[in-house]
């Protein structure tokens, strides 16, 4: 007689009201579950593709009562077609290497990543990150986790981005790269990269996190065609008609998705 244990039940909790990131004057807040035991893979990819996010070993989504402004947004990775901007950045960072690293947080990479956030996030909270707080994101994953890493000829690191395996593809966690090489767009180029990946695994999806169209730092990602965006409860192509529209009436309750 085999033992098959009780299947851990997964408690979701709504974090208190905190000034939002992306639009000034606005307030968050989030539902969060813990991703923890045998079930995390299963359960990270079920919230994924009902537009949660990872963080360390949470998944959180936007709860936001007066707000509906981040829309999670996924690009179609199989049918992508670069524009002429994309292609002209493959051809300017054809001299870099790309290397997909287990997720050890590294001195280096910690001296990069503050030396960015003090030039492009001064006032934020991730500014004021320790070695061991970064080394708490990048090592705190309890799912399929790697950390791509940008180098040039002379082997100095230009740009890194953490990024998940999920089962219908790869999330894009977060990325960071040196300011004075703003010209090649390694944010962007680190999401070419995993388009690429993605097709190589003949996988459909790179997940972007939020689409926030109001939000200069977050409605480059509308720029990934063809993609899709979640709405009431549906992956919907993203359009110009969705472009050009105002953002959708606010709604008091999220559906979450099933775990079982």
């Amino acid at each position: 007689m085999s033992f098959k244990p009780a299947r851990r039940p997964h408690f979701f909790y709504t974090t208190a009201p905190l000034p939002c990131p992306y639009v000034a004057g606005r307030t968050e807040r989030k539902v969060v579950t813990e991703l923890a035991g045998v079930s995390a893979e299963s359960l990270h990819d079920r919230l994924s593709r009902g537009g949660f996010r990872r963080s360390h070993n949470i998944a959180y989504a936007p709860v936001c009562p007066s707000c509906n402004s981040c829309i999670p947004i996924r690009i179609r990775a199989q049918d992508f077609t670069p524009s002429r901007t994309h292609k002209r950045l493959n051809k300017l960072n054809a001299d870099l290497s790309v290397r997909e690293m287990p997720p050890r947080a590294t001195a280096e990479q910690y001296q990069l990543f503050q030396h960015y956030q003090q030039a492009r996030h001064g006032d934020g909270d991730m500014a004021t990150m320790s070695f061991y707080d970064y080394r708490a994101m990048v090592e705190d994953t309890p799912i399929e986790t790697s950390i791509i890493e940008f180098r040039d000829r002379q082997e100095r690191l230009l740009g890194a981005c953490l990024i998940d395996r999920v089962g219908d593809g790869y999330s894009a966690v977060y990325s960071f790269f040196t300011p004075e090489a703003d010209e090649r767009s390694l944010g962007t180029q680190a999401i070419l990269w995993l388009i690429n990946r993605t097709v190589e695994l003949d996988l459909p999806y790179v997940y972007l996190g939020y689409w926030v169209a109001e939000s200069r730092k977050m409605a480059y990602k509308a720029k990934f065609r063809p993609s899709e965006i979640l709405r009431g409860g549906q992956w919907r192509p993203l359009t110009e008609a969705t472009l050009a529209a105002k953002p959708a009436a606010p709604v008091r309750e999220r559906q979450l998705v099933s775990t079982r």
